[in-house]
């Protein structure tokens, strides 16, 4: 029940209630507020309140949550003329800044009658957490004016602002008052040093603290390898694990995470690198923690080795969103291998929510396109439905999945509502519908939308070039497509082999097979729809000689060819009337005639 003031302004607890949502509270404090509970009075006669009293109901305020009950007390000791003591008036400046009140923190400590160094770190901190980082550092600078001695609690959180405002001039000079002060040897100061240089993108910096440093702790050792994770040095994340091996350095979850992640980059060995982390990881007995297993999970699958990833994920009992998010997206990875492997995704997505376990957007944004890759419409439409019922359809990456989803259905006006439903339209959103458009043969709207795109001062990736030289393909605009090449070339995107590859299309669209084959010969490393692409334009314009010789020349250089390839051998044969040749074609083991052509099933 709320007492009123006598002014009927102000409305507070009954001093009962305000006892009970403090019963936590020493037997002391519960008995000199409990005192008070008699008195009907709204603001109760205070018998002996005191700073211990008054410091625990704060502290439990803020550790709470519960603000209001902090000001109550606040308030309390107002009306009552109270002087608190320098720890009681630090512990109401914490309460405030926790509480995010930065106001009400600023003019507290601008009345403190007296401030020590805790005083000043506070504020500081509470700045930092609200991102108010040239706040927290101008109070920063009145500290060191005021001539409090900062301590390691100050520089530390000098440092993380710095950090956060990417400060590094600032955060340089900051380093230096601390070695000044004497506090450079401590472990606790190295780490935020460690981390404020390699969060402003100076590795090197942080590499040299930590290799100078009198003290580290394991904190020091996970900080370096962060530093080398966060600039993307794959191979001192990796010499750093080994040093941390032959140190004895316990590894925690984090660091096994990240050299796990580097074992998924090219430059590595996958055998090698992944597999012996994977070893040692089961040597020290890490390998039951949860986000280990997720994290082996997911290099497996990014390596293709399903069969290992689908190993792991069943022997872990317990499993939440995260680790079936990983096998789906393992899945989907595998899928352009194998469609068997896009039914497997679908499959785990619905015992995953018979498991009653909550998808997320990135389990939705995987199962789109898996959807999408398997060509389950129905099933992709059942999880729009979903993702409707919980309000995700305006995630960029869910909603780009879903305009391609239903232009692979050949809605194109669908798409184009899911499309204006997604809140932050990004580059893959724009270049989703473009492509859609384009595969639906509305190339007149798809120039459109490059046109809008253009105009808007985004700029268009090497997938929307793509589509729009596809376009200009479609409909024989030789010009055009050398305007997008040209593009394509100012902008440093035209050695991307999807580009190269739709210009040798659009070129041989339109008749001009001397650009196509200049273009082919440019492309450094010809991938499988490059070699198709150009034994289809031979076929089509009669060169089945050329086509035939393409043919043969990527065998020789061991590339497997697909069904578009096979049909473009086949095609040139049939026009120039080459039966062996195409017989000898049809016997080609790798791949079944049935997929090239049905009729061979009749």
């Amino acid at each position: 029940m709320l007492l009123k003031t006598r002014t009927n302004k102000i409305k507070i607890p009954s001093t009962a209630k305000f006892i009970s949502e403090f019963h936590q509270l020493s037997e002391s404090a519960i008995t000199k507020l409990h005192s008070q509970a008699v008195n009907p009075s709204p603001w109760p006669t205070i018998l002996s309140l005191d700073n211990a009293t008054y410091t625990k109901v704060i502290q439990l305020s803020t550790k709470s949550g519960q603000l209001v009950h902090g000001k109550l007390a606040h308030a309390h000791l107002v009306k009552r003329g109270f002087k608190p003591c320098l720890f009681l008036r630090n512990t109401l400046l914490n309460m405030y800044c926790k509480s995010d009140e930065l106001d009400n923190a600023q003019n507290l400590f601008d009345k403190m009658p007296e401030r020590d160094v805790t005083s000043w770190n506070l504020l500081i901190s509470g700045y930092s957490q609200e991102c108010m980082y040239g706040k927290a550092i101008e109070v920063f600078r009145e500290a060191g004016m005021s001539g409090v001695k900062p301590d390691k609690f100050t520089y530390s959180s000098a440092l993380a602002v710095c950090a956060k405002a990417q400060e590094v001039e600032l955060g340089r000079v900051i380093h230096g008052l601390v070695i000044i002060d004497g506090l450079a040897g401590k472990a606790f100061l190295t780490n935020s040093l460690i981390d404020m240089y390699a969060k402003c993108g100076r590795v090197d910096k942080a590499r040299l603290v930590f290799e100078n440093a009198v003290e580290l702790d394991d904190v020091s050792w996970n900080s370096m390898i962060a530093s080398y994770v966060r600039n993307g040095l794959d191979e001192e994340v990796l010499r750093q694990f080994v040093k941390m091996l032959q140190c004895g350095r316990s590894l925690s979850s984090y660091v096994i995470g990240s050299v796990l992640k580097v074992c998924c980059s090219d430059f590595t060995n996958f055998v090698e690198c992944g597999r012996s982390t994977h070893g040692c990881v089961v040597k020290l007995g890490l390998d039951t923690d949860f986000v280990v297993r997720t994290s082996l999970l997911d290099m497996y699958a990014k390596h293709w080795d399903v069969s290992d990833a689908v190993y792991i994920f069943n022997v872990t009992p317990e499993r939440n969103v995260i680790m079936y998010n990983a096998m789906i997206a393992g899945f989907v990875r595998a899928g352009s291998l194998s469609g068997e492997f896009m039914t497997e995704a679908l499959n785990l997505f619905l015992e995953m929510q018979r498991q009653g376990i909550k998808p997320s957007m990135f389990t939705f944004s995987s199962i789109l396109k898996a959807c999408n890759a398997a060509e389950a419409f129905a099933f992709g439409k059942q999880i729009h439905a979903q993702i409707c019922k919980n309000d995700l359809q305006s995630d960029e990456f869910i909603g780009s999945g879903l305009v391609e989803l239903y232009c692979s259905l050949g809605s194109v006006d669908d798409a184009l509502k899911c499309f204006e439903l997604i809140s932050k339209l990004d580059m893959t959103s724009w270049t989703s519908l473009v492509s859609g458009l384009v595969q639906n043969g509305q190339n007149d709207r798809a120039s459109s939308l490059f046109l809008e795109v253009m105009a808007s001062g985004k700029k268009p990736d090497e997938f929307m070039i793509s589509s729009m030289l596809s376009a200009c393909a479609s409909m024989g605009s030789l010009r055009s497509g050398e305007q997008m090449q040209g593009y394509a070339l100012k902008t440093a995107l035209g050695d991307f082999t999807v580009i190269q590859n739709a210009q040798i299309a659009t070129y041989a669209e339109s008749g001009a097979m001397d650009s196509a084959v200049l273009i082919f010969e440019e492309i450094e490393d010809p991938d499988i729809i490059s070699w198709s692409t150009m034994i289809r334009s031979y076929a089509q314009h009669g060169h089945h000689g050329e086509a035939l010789n393409l043919f043969e020349k990527m065998r020789d250089y061991g590339i497997a060819p697909n069904q578009i390839t096979f049909l473009g051998a086949l095609t040139a044969c049939s026009h120039g009337g080459l039966v062996e040749e195409g017989l000898r074609c049809a016997t080609e083991p790798s791949i079944s005639l049935l997929s090239v052509c049905p009729i061979f099933s009749t």
